[in-house]
């Protein structure tokens, strides 16, 4: 019997390699975009663990490359390490890098991967990319006619995202530029501080590259300002730009997805600044040391970074319990849908309240706009609160046992990454490798969604041809 050579052995291998690819993102498309999402954090690992990566240029040991790894990718913000002090020019390139391809989305960034490969946008590439404009695609089997985007809208969504990602960062660069030298920052620094802030401010990644964080700036309206347009934009989801750069400000089209968003999200804007402005207005270490101007700007800046931004200029340490609670919940909500944001996000907060208003009106039907809710979104919307309630609790009891410190703190910090917002009390940078490892799958569940998680765990949709009977137990 002859021997099989090398090359033949190694064509066999190739050959199975590239038929089980196939199989996995013919059969479950979410399954295939975990799959790129940890190769993407596996490799960003590996380039963060090289001498070359650390100013000292010694090597990063391997819970916190991988925790900058997933903080990265998953456009999160958090870290254990100094940002400022312990990554080098090439350190800095590869976060960089790493947080614009997590924030256009890993589905978003697989179907762009397919379409340069292949020169054109296939139905499987249309599916992974509409599964990133909505979660529910990614199931198998029907889905409601009144989808986010359509599958032949997929192509001209794919340039929104790329164009208006390099548009909205580009102008964002601009603006910052003059600041930075404004405020003392040597011409060659900011040229590559300002493309990083933007960046950061985009993708609601919320890294600064500075030692002392946003505090040079604190004063500086325009630079937060502009750091607040950024968080906004990266959080709205490219779904709802793609139906502003249409409708620009035709109301009346705009689809449901895009009135829930934008009223959600401006509501939890201003009332999480009224929150903030009557829990904190007379605690000496954050906004009691201000005037009433200084304190409603700065409300207002909080607000917005705890949906997803991540930058803050007081110490979440020294907030108020019941401040560290409400900036909890405004992370835990997040931002739109398909966005650079994380959390459980606003529309699906929206579709829970429109079902509770429903209900207590006695309406046979959710409904909003004229429009009637199907009842299969409002399941995946409680799904995905119960998923990520599960998680949260279940991190913050891990974590808090293994390091002893205040629930209140490691609950700021678990939220804080399953929202991949970024904030944190100062319990991340003191973690043990364990609990480390824990914060950083806390993080990569919520950035990669529960939604998304579900479809790849049941990735087959089985049909039921008969009807149980039905029986009510008691609820409430």
């Amino acid at each position: 019997m002859a021997r099989s050579t090398p090359a033949r052995s190694f064509s066999d291998v190739a050959r199975r390699t590239v038929r089980v690819a196939k199989t996995l993102t013919t059969s479950s498309p979410s399954r295939f975009a975990i799959v790129v999402f940890s190769a993407l954090i596996l490799i960003t690992t590996a380039l963060l663990s090289l001498p070359i990566a650390t100013t000292d240029r010694t090597v990063t040991p391997l819970a916190d490359a991988l925790f900058t790894a997933v903080s990265t990718i998953c456009v999160t913000g958090l870290s254990t390490v100094d940002m400022a002090t312990h990554w080098s020019g090439f350190g800095r390139a590869v976060i960089f890098i790493g947080v614009n391809i997590g924030g256009l989305g890993v589905l978003t960034l697989a179907s762009v991967m397919g379409l340069a490969i292949s020169k054109r946008l296939g139905l499987r590439a249309k599916l992974i990319a509409a599964g990133d404009t909505n979660p529910m695609r990614a199931h198998g089997g029907p889905v409601n006619e009144s989808q986010t985007v359509r599958l032949g809208e997929v192509g001209a969504l794919l340039r929104t995202v790329a164009i208006s990602a390099f548009a909205i960062e580009a102008g964002l660069m601009v603006l910052l530029y003059p600041a930075l030298l404004t405020a003392g920052v040597d011409p060659l620094t900011a040229l590559w501080e300002a493309p990083f802030y933007a960046a950061m401010a985009f993708t609601n990644t919320g890294f600064t590259p500075n030692p002392g964080g946003l505090a040079p700036f604190a004063q500086n309206y325009y630079v937060l300002t502009v750091l607040m347009l950024g968080v906004f934009l990266g959080s709205l989801g490219f779904p709802v730009i793609y139906t502003l750069a249409r409708q620009r400000w035709h109301v009346r089209r705009w689809s449901l997805h895009t009135k829930l968003t934008m009223i959600t999200t401006i509501v939890l804007f201003v009332v999480g600044a009224g929150v903030f402005l009557l829990l904190e207005f007379d605690n000496p270490k954050t906004f009691g040391s201000m005037d009433a101007a200084d304190t409603t700007f700065q409300a207002f800046f909080l607000s917005a970074m705890t949906r997803s931004g991540g930058f803050n200029v007081v110490d979440m340490g020294d907030l108020n319990g019941s401040s560290m609670l409400a900036a909890s919940m405004l992370m835990f909500v997040g931002g739109g849908s398909a966005s650079t944001a994380g959390g459980i996000k606003v529309t699906t907060l929206a579709v829970l309240a429109l079902a509770v208003v429903s209900e207590a009106k006695g309406r046979p039907s959710v409904q909003a706009f004229g429009r009637r809710i199907p009842s299969d979104v409002q399941r995946v919307a409680l799904s995905v609160v119960a998923w990520g309630s599960t998680i949260v609790a279940v991190s913050t009891i891990a974590i808090s046992q293994i390091t002893k410190f205040p629930v209140d703190e490691v609950l700021f910090d678990v939220v804080s990454a399953f929202g991949t917002v970024g904030l944190s009390t100062g319990v991340t940078g003191n973690l043990p490798d364990p609990a480390t490892y824990i914060l950083a799958a806390t993080i990569f569940m919520g950035r990669v969604g529960t939604v998304t998680l579900a479809a790849a765990v049941a990735a087959t949709n089985r049909t039921q041809l008969y009807s149980l009977p039905v029986e009510r137990p008691i609820v409430g």
